[in-house]
């Protein structure tokens, strides 16, 4: 017989457009969660989404499953601009909620939502799925065991030819996949200060359909992230460097998606050299071996459920909760202020952490 905190979740998932059928899916493999309703305002679509699954019901109402008592948790995988209204009817419910990222609309309704599960005890998780891929799992584990080093800087690429929308820039759009891998890998004590972002509209969309960002972290080291729709090709890298040793992450490369390398830059403390020696450059350069970590792979959406599902029963916080939803937007927000003024630094809230 299963104890409470091995019962699976009774889950409603809100949305059934782009990203809620890959909720749906995972939902019910999972073995910590039992999926009862699909909502979404277009009736039908929700019923399509259900078709396959015995026991789902379909609604436009999402009252009707909040008011069910098997429902203890929402997945909201809704536009930003619904994420507010649908999420705090949801808590105002008493239910736990997991909302696709952006965690809102805007840094002030994500600061609402926050709030209001902090106050109602509730679990509010904001789903950065690629925090649970086995591959950012290993980039956290070695900065944070300092295998890198002293974290001195973090490179990303996030281009392909995707849709472009009139809606959201590129960054509101791509960026924050980087932006929450940024956040959780950061080590202790290092965390975004001020943004500058450079974007621009070839295409007169009325959005930014290629950008630049660059954030100034604390300590002295660096970020910056490259997303782009109107890229011929598709790339997904990211590389980390450290004091010691620099990983680079290439998603697209199943057969080595992490490689650490110990080679890089090393200098000499000049009250260590003699005084002639001091006039030669201080500069050493260290080639050492490549490894390649092996990783288990598998489907970082299902760990994020199973994330969820547990942060419920055991009554903890997740690995990407509200507030780290939060520090995303707060980047967000500050980005789009800089683009106003070509490229002008602007400091961050730092509210969140």
């Amino acid at each position: 017989m299963r104890t409470e905190t091995q019962r699976p979740v009774g889950l409603a998932v809100v949305g059934a457009g782009y990203w809620g059928p890959n909720l749906v899916r995972n939902a019910l493999v999972s073995p910590h969660t039992q999926l009862h309703y699909v909502v979404d305002v277009d009736r039908e679509r929700a019923e399509r989404v259900c078709a396959s699954y015995a026991g789902v019901a379909a609604t436009d109402v999402l009252a009707e499953a909040l008011c069910d008592p098997r429902v203890e948790a929402v997945a909201v995988a809704t536009p930003a601009c619904t994420h507010l209204d649908v999420a705090l009817t949801a808590l105002d419910a008493g239910k736990h909620v997991m909302i696709e990222k952006p965690l809102a609309a805007s840094y002030e309704e994500g600061l609402h939502l926050v709030r209001a599960a902090e106050s109602a005890g509730l679990v509010l998780m904001c789903d950065h799925t690629y925090c649970y891929t086995p591959a950012v799992a290993k980039i956290r584990e070695l900065v944070h065991a300092g295998v890198l080093g002293d974290f001195q800087f973090l490179d990303s690429v996030r281009i392909n030819l995707g849709l472009v929308q009139r809606d959201i820039n590129v960054l509101w759009d791509l960026a924050p996949h980087d932006l929450s891998i940024l956040d959780f890998v950061l080590p202790q004590g290092c965390s975004p200060l001020a943004v500058a972002a450079h974007g621009a509209d070839p295409l007169g969309v009325g959005q930014a359909c290629i950008a630049y960002l660059t954030l100034q972290l604390s300590g002295g080291a660096i970020a910056h992230v490259h997303v782009n729709w109107l890229s011929p090709t598709k790339v997904r890298t990211t590389m980390v460097g450290g004091s010691k040793r620099t990983l680079m992450w290439d998603d697209l490369n199943p057969a080595q998606r992490i490689a650490v390398y110990d080679r890089g830059v090393d200098m000499a403390d000049p009250d260590d050299l003699a005084l002639d020696e001091r006039r030669e450059a201080m500069v050493s350069y260290r080639s050492g071996d490549m490894v390649a970590p092996a990783l288990q792979e598998r489907e970082a959406l299902q760990a994020a459920m199973e994330e969820f599902a547990a942060c419920i029963r055991e009554g903890r916080t997740p690995a990407t909760d509200g507030r780290a939803g939060l520090r995303v937007l707060d980047v967000l927000e500050a980005a789009n202020r800089s683009l106003m003024f070509h490229g002008s630094v602007v400091a961050l809230r730092g509210e969140a952490r």
